[in-house]
């Protein structure tokens, strides 16, 4: 009978486990990051890991982009030049949480990346270059369109809570921009300089640069 009931519940866990999702961060590159950065980069990682999960069963988008917005908006800003001594660089999302700095690309690239994993389509998310009359600069947020037609919700690592695109007077539209829409179609580039960009950042994602 004690057979029976550990066989049971080795079979319940090993079910359990083969539906459990994949961690975002996998434990390769968890170790890679620690070893790179620290052990509060890694803690990092666990918090971030622990925020997806809480709201990745929720039916409700909303949670989702508010969870992703709030915890990259506690990321330091810092210039590209500051950091990498470059002028423009798209960090990947390991570089950008393990160094724990960047600027406004890199919140879009992470909080797109996230949103991703969360299960948003790609065709609702995107990078859109705007100005900002607060800072009198360019600047970039992340979009979501719930329909190709819905007025878009800003995710701006200026502001922790997400508002419809009507309520950021502060923000002027240049436009937007999809990097795996793209993909699809090589000759829909409204900015190659854009693509270029996001084409490095792919390459650097696969080779898993942190």
């Amino acid at each position: 009978m004690k057979r029976v009931v550990i066989y049971t519940i080795l079979l319940l866990l090993f079910i359990n486990s083969s539906q459990a999702k994949e961690p975002y961060v996998d434990k390769m590159l968890l170790d890679r990051i620690t070893k790179k950065y620290n052990i509060f980069a890694k803690k990092r990682f666990f918090y971030l890991q622990q925020t997806l999960d809480d709201v990745s069963k929720e039916e409700d988008v909303i949670e989702k982009l508010d969870a992703v917005n709030s915890f990259y908006n506690d990321v330091k800003y810092a210039s590209d030049m500051k950091v990498y001594h470059k002028e423009d660089y798209w960090a990947t999302p390991w570089q950008f949480l393990g160094k724990d700095r960047g600027d406004c690309e890199d919140y879009v690239i992470s909080k797109y990346f996230a949103l991703r994993y969360l299960g948003i389509g790609y065709k609702k998310l995107f990078f859109t270059y705007v100005r900002s009359t607060k800072f009198k600069a360019p600047h970039m947020v992340l979009t979501y369109f719930k329909t190709p037609k819905s007025e878009p919700l800003i995710l701006d690592n200026n502001n922790r809570r997400v508002f419809p695109a009507s309520k950021r007077k502060d923000l002027i539209p240049i436009y937007n921009f999809n990097g795996e829409a793209l993909d699809k179609n090589k000759n829909a580039s409204k900015n190659q300089k854009s693509h270029k960009k996001w084409d490095q950042l792919k390459r650097n994602m696969q080779r898993k640069v942190i």
